[in-house]
């Protein structure tokens, strides 16, 4: 990634949509239009302080600018405090993308599932069901209707649309009668913290294997391969090439990719360093990566094009990086 990649937008509204959640309007500060999106998409911030977080993006699709929604965490690394606790309007930001590892796929009938902030894409796909006139449904769970954003926004789409709703505030979602409900050819596009997805899932494998499930997550499941650290398999040492200016660089057990690639090139972006924000998402030329993120597909992993350093390994001597 260059600094080609970022483009500069300007704060032109914020908007309380829920207790903790406030709304982002980023209008393009040159004048030129931004690049369009699909449901599902999200974007990377650079804040004033310097850390770049990512946000999905939430607004009306063909909107000239995009909207973003941040909840406030208050146990998190510093980017919602400062976009909270910042005066951002008429602020001038930085941003890449959209990038989309969470699109909208086809299906007979969407079963849209949100959990607290994760309404933010879930919103977006409700929108784009209803502008092809696919035939959807949405599930709605948080701890309380007034940390629920975008309740009223989902409400009012899903009446004009004809479409399911259903609110859970305070507790949890019917997982069960949900993955049962699915008709056939259906599919369920779901967003939210690990427990719900985890259980989600649990659910369809042992009452609906094979029903499709797509998911995104907004924080680290904790546990796992992409918290236990990236190695070779075989836990040994390997060559990091750099094909942009054939540097190589050794990674021993212990030490991310990303980490090692930094002593060569210290401007290389990451975000989350845990492997679900896909900020250092990095080209694969040559190798094996080992990977141990959350974004990825299956089939995407099998294709072994590109992979996210701060996690990944390596079943290779050397793998080569488009860096």
């Amino acid at each position: 990634m260059t600094v080609s990649d970022w483009r500069e937008v300007t704060v032109t509204r914020l908007g309380w949509e829920a207790d903790g959640v406030v709304s982002l309007v980023l209008a393009s500060t040159g004048g030129s239009s931004l690049p369009e999106w699909e449901a599902g998409a999200h974007i990377d911030v650079r804040l004033p302080s310097g850390i770049v977080r990512q946000y999905s993006l939430c607004g009306e699709l063909g909107d000239p600018a995009y909207t973003i929604a941040v909840l406030r965490e208050t146990d998190g690394r510093g980017g919602s405090a400062e976009i909270h606790d910042t005066a951002l309007i008429g602020r001038t930001l930085a941003i890449r993308g959209p990038r989309n590892h969470f699109p909208l796929e086809s299906a007979t009938h969407h079963v849209l599932v949100a959990g607290g902030i994760g309404i933010t894409p879930v919103l977006a796909m409700a929108r784009e069901a209803t502008a092809r006139g696919d035939s959807w449904e949405l599930h709605y769970g948080g701890r309380a209707t007034t940390t629920m954003a975008f309740v009223c926004q989902a409400r009012a789409l899903a009446e004009s649309a004809g479409a399911p709703f259903h609110l859970r505030a305070g507790e949890p979602l019917d997982l069960s009668a949900l993955v049962r409900d699915v008709p056939e050819g259906g599919a369920i596009h779901a967003c939210g913290p690990p427990g719900l997805l985890a259980a989600l899932r649990q659910e369809i494998d042992g009452a609906r294997p094979g029903l499709p499930l797509y998911t995104e997550q907004f924080t680290s499941a904790g546990t796992g391969a992409a918290a236990s650290g990236p190695e070779g398999a075989d836990g040994k040492a390997f060559e990091v090439e750099l094909a942009g200016t054939g540097e190589t660089v050794v990674v021993t057990p212990g030490t991310s990719i990303l980490e090692a690639v930094r002593t060569l090139r210290p401007d290389v972006l990451a975000s989350c360093e845990e492997g679900f924000c896909g900020t250092c998402e990095t080209k694969v030329l040559g190798g094996t990566p080992v990977h141990a993120d959350t974004i990825l597909s299956e089939q995407e992993r099998a294709q072994n094009a590109s992979m996210m350093i701060c996690v990944g390994g390596c079943t290779s001597q050397r793998l080569i990086l488009d860096l």
